[in-house]
């Protein structure tokens, strides 16, 4: 009560940080005048003069109100565009590193160009993040019209480019790009072998557009690179020879759960036979050393006990090949990951094809916290703004709309049964078809949507074709501007570029659009259609007089069709069900009311509905048949609408918790990957590694001198064997130790001096023999090679831990102290198995003279990039091609001969076959034989 008179008297915290940014905004239209009188070359001239201000100590914040008043005149003579006042404000946001929320056409993209040329006029290079490669291809050529105006460069990141072009880009004042195509170059920049391979050149400043979908929606899943591992299939056969040799009571099977564990006898048991086999790298199960193998005991325990062969897979041809459990249909190139699908036809006697294993890893949330300033733009945060604060410190500060909004939002309607909504919406779509309103139905799923374009067919409305630009004329043919044909358009969020365009024409009169929640981000819909975007598409190849008459009357009809569609009400948007976030909802409602445009919005429910469901609607729907409501009847009352928020707050809670707990434990690895990825570039970019070298060979020493060698111990309690024994395995020495030990008043100290001598001698003879340029090419090799080795190997062991250190829960403890704990045990070995096994390989290090190559670069192994697409689930591939060829290039598609495939090179196993049959690679002639 008290916080709402409050806000009355004094506005909330948001309003008055707006109120901050007025006289800027005054200061900025005080100039506008002054900058229309300088000619274009006078124009240009301001960004040198600012990087000479920069330079010379004046800093971003005193440059604001010049430099976004040149952006805006630039705008003006490139673009015909001219920055309102909101925008403006909208600039100042992002460049404090901020989330600058503004609705659906309030023109996000040309608001970014304000703190996109403020903040490259420090040369550090700024990235603008987009969620698809169109996108980012569109903004860059659209708004790259201001920059290159303004003397500064642009470049774009997208899917298929090689190291020379993204290293171009990437050196521009400005790079566009895509979340994954930026975190994928992160990651192969750290494997490569010599820093003028690296592509990007740091982080300075990023704004991310769509910055809830990308921070918060994409960012539950990793960016993966992996690789194949070698082939271990003795490995898996004889973990799966030790399986049936245990009893019933060494195991328990929960079948409703799907879960088999070892009991403790079991455990005893099996500790007992990977002895005997020599697979315990320490003395007990329990060791963190031994969690691969317990990983892989485990995988084959569930393939034995767990899976039913013609049930659960079937075997053909040497393959495993599992069943759809739903379907019951073979699924043909589909395997389980983690060692499962191995251990299936270790089992089954089959082939065993080789694990694929990660080679790097990072979440958006780690990689986008590694910028030094980072900022958002998206229509819809605030629901969010609680985790951008935490996770990001992002705060969300929402900009008024440059004209007022009068979307009428009308209250949900809730039906019993699907079916019934599915009539209601129906009918509404019919009624807005004959009114001439354009429509736009959300679905929260491909599914859905296809069920729902299933019941307008049954009801005589054919789907159109979207992939066929000039076929959706029909759209809006007619000389009133909308067809009669009962048409509509169906969106999965799968042809970026195609949708876009459709979704650019949804507000003509009578159209009808369905469309799953990412469908078409980044366009907006305008009423009467986007005369641009039809220009673009229509008149391809059309040049001059003629290009400029039909291009003229198609803004004249598209102006007939924006009035038709204002008296018809403008855009209808319909939800089809509640999503678990509101967030998602308001984008839906976000696509109408734009720029002042008149609008209405309706949620249509059912009480089968997973949101319904889940909140108790077996009660509801007992109490609405006892109050007697018919068939085709809702019930619609502002109250379902707040019990409903409630709802959807309830699961935001939750889904941010599970986000907050993943992060916590990639945080930990995240950790050791920064001080890993330091260190490679250190080293990169040191002349010389000889000291690194001998501190490793000087510690290993220690290390073996005081294991062997107890403190204040006389030399008889010296185990001098063992000594012996451990510097013959890594040093390759035969050292007398032994003698040493009998010599009087020898010491500790003394005996470890003796040990670095004459170790440091058999180097120096090395570097002698070969001389100390190819050693220090060679020391550096063997540096970086041996610990990007280790740190696969560590990852695999963090994703195994991460898997069974969950169990320890069961005794009370927590996995996530128990994780961390762990992992710095495993570090600290990665770090002891570095040291050893560099000094090992330099010791006995022999090279062939040949003529010294120029600089040459050990070749990276064949890797393929993936990220789960939060829209589809499925992996999208990132980057198949420049690692993809045994030669370090692309093969292009158009270089491939469907009918050839020794033309097709390496294919990424995600990729579309190059045979044509429009499957992926890895489903078709990518299967495994």
């Amino acid at each position: 009560m008290f916080g709402a008179v409050a806000r009355k008297l004094f506005g909330s915290a948001n309003d008055r940080r707006l109120k901050a940014y007025r006289p800027k905004v005054e200061a900025i239209n005080a100039l506008e005048k002054e900058l229309e009188g300088l000619t274009d070359e006078a124009l240009r001239a301001r960004t040198d003069e600012f990087r000479k201000a920069y330079n010379e100590g004046t800093s971003l914040d005193d440059l604001l109100v010049p430099a976004f008043a040149t952006v805006r005149e630039a705008s003006k003579r490139t673009l015909g565009q001219r920055h309102f006042d909101v925008q403006l404000i909208g600039g100042m946001i992002l460049h404090e590193g901020a989330i600058s929320e503004m609705k659906t056409g309030e023109g996000k993209t040309l608001v970014a160009t304000l703190a996109v040329y403020l903040n490259a006029i420090s040369s550090r290079g700024v990235h603008v993040v987009t969620v698809n490669d169109y996108l980012a291809s569109r903004d860059a050529e659209w708004m790259g019209q201001i920059y290159k105006f303004l003397g500064l460069t642009v470049g774009t990141i997208v899917h298929g480019l090689d190291d020379t072009q993204r290293k171009a880009s990437y050196d521009c004042d400005v790079t566009y790009g895509t979340n994954n195509e930026l975190g994928f170059d992160y990651l192969r920049d750290n494997m490569k072998y010599r820093l003028e391979d690296m592509v990007q050149r740091g982080h300075n400043f990023a704004i991310v557009d769509e910055v809830d979908s990308i921070l918060i929606d994409e960012a539950r899943t990793p960016l993966i690179i992996s690789g194949p591992l070698d082939d271990r299939s003795d490995f898996y056969n004889t973990i799966d020879a030790f399986i049936p040799r245990l009893d019933k009571t060494d195991y328990e099977v929960d079948e409703k759960q799907r879960t088999v564990t070892m009991s403790e006898a079991g455990m005893e048991k099996m500790e007992q036979m990977l002895k005997a086999a020599g697979l315990l790298k320490a003395e007990s199960l329990y060791d963190v050393e031994n969690v691969s193998t317990v990983h892989h005991v485990n995988q084959a325990l569930r393939a034995h006990k767990l899976f039913t062969r013609d049930k659960d897979y079937i075997v053909r041809n040497g393959e495993v090949v599992i069943i759809d459990e739903f379907t019951g249909r073979m699924m043909p190139g589909r395997r389980y990951s983690d060692g499962l699908h191995q251990s299936l036809e270790a089992k089954e006697r089959q082939p065993i094809q080789p694990e694929n294993q990660t080679l790097a890893s990072i979440t958006f949330q780690n990689y986008f916290r590694m910028y030094d300033k980072l900022a958002g733009m998206t229509g819809t945060a605030l629901t969010e703004a609680d985790e951008f604060m935490d996770i990001y410190n992002l705060e969300v500060i929402e900009v008024p709309t440059n004209m007022p909004m009068v979307r009428i939002d009308d209250d949900d309607e809730v039906y019993r049964t699907a079916a019934e909504k599915y009539r209601a919406i129906i009918t509404l779509i019919e009624d807005c078809k004959a009114r001439g309103q354009p429509m736009l139905v959300g679905t929260t799923s491909i599914e859905k949507s296809e069920q729902l374009a299933d019941e307008l067919r049954k009801k005589g409305w054919e789907a159109h074709d979207f992939t066929d630009v000039h076929a959706f004329s029909e759209l809006y043919g007619g000389d009133d501007g909308a067809s009669k044909k009962k048409v509509f358009a169906i969106l999965n969020a799968r042809y970026h570029e195609q949708e876009a365009y459709i979704v650019s024409q949804a507000g003509v009169p009578g159209a009808i659009t369905i469309a799953t929640n990412m469908a078409g981000r980044g366009t907006d819909i305008q009423l009467g259609g986007n005369a641009d975007m039809r220009i673009r598409q229509e008149l391809v190849g059309v040049e001059g007089e003629e290009r400029q008459r039909r291009a003229e009357e198609i803004r004249v009809q598209v102006a007939r069709l924006k009035e038709k569609a204002l008296a018809a009400g403008g855009m209808y948007v319909v939800g089809t069900e509640r999503h678990e976030s509101r967030r998602i909802d308001n984008q839906l409602r976000g696509r109408s009311g734009r720029q002042g445009d008149p609008g209405h919005s309706k949620f249509f429910l059912s009480l089968e509905d997973d949101l319904m469901r889940i909140f108790g609607s077996d009660k509801l729907d007992g109490m609405l048949t006892k109050l007697g409501l018919k068939e085709d009847e809702a019930i619609v009352h502002p109250w379902i609408n707040k019990a409903l928020e409630k709802a959807q707050q309830k699961v935001e809670a939750r889904n941010f918790d599970i986000r907050k707990n993943i992060l916590k434990f990639d945080n930990v690895m995240n950790d050791q990957r920064k001080v890993i990825f330091e260190q490679r570039v250190e080293w990169m970019h040191d002349e010389t590694t000889a000291e690194i070298v001998a501190d490793m060979r000087h510690t290993v020493i220690d290390d073996f001198v005081r294991k062997h060698v107890p403190e204040n111990a006389y030399p008889e309690q010296w185990d001098t064997a063992g000594l012996k024994d451990e510097l013959a395995r890594i040093f390759g020495l035969d050292l007398p130790v032994d003698e040493w030990a009998k010599e009087e008043g020898i010491a500790e100290e003394e005996l470890t001096n003796r040990v670095e001598r004459r170790a440091d001698e058999h180097m120096a003879a090395k570097v002698a023999q070969w001389g100390p340029d190819v050693m220090r090419y060679v020391e550096k090799s063997i540096l970086l090679q041996t610990l990007d080795h280790l740190w696969r190997e560590h990852l695999l062991m963090l994703e195994h831990l991460r898997n069974v250190v969950g169990l320890r829960g069961y005794a009370q403890r927590d996995p996530l102290n128990e994780y961390k704990a762990e992992a710095f045990n495993l570090f600290e070995a990665l770090s002891t198995q570095l040291r050893e096994a560099v000094t090992a390989q330099l010791m006995r290090v022999e090279i062939r003279q040949e003529p010294p190559p120029e600089e040459p670069a050990p070749s990276l192994p064949y890797m393929e990039a993936y990220h789960a697409d939060p829209s589809t689930g499925e992996n999208q591939l990132a980057l198949a091609g420049p690692y993809g060829d045994d030669d370090g290039t692309s093969r292009q598609a158009e270089a491939r001969n469907p009918s050839d495939p020794s033309t097709w090179g390496k294919v990424g196993r995600n990729e579309p076959c190059p045979c044509g049959s429009g499957k992926k690679y890895k489903h078709c002639h990518g299967r495994f034989a």
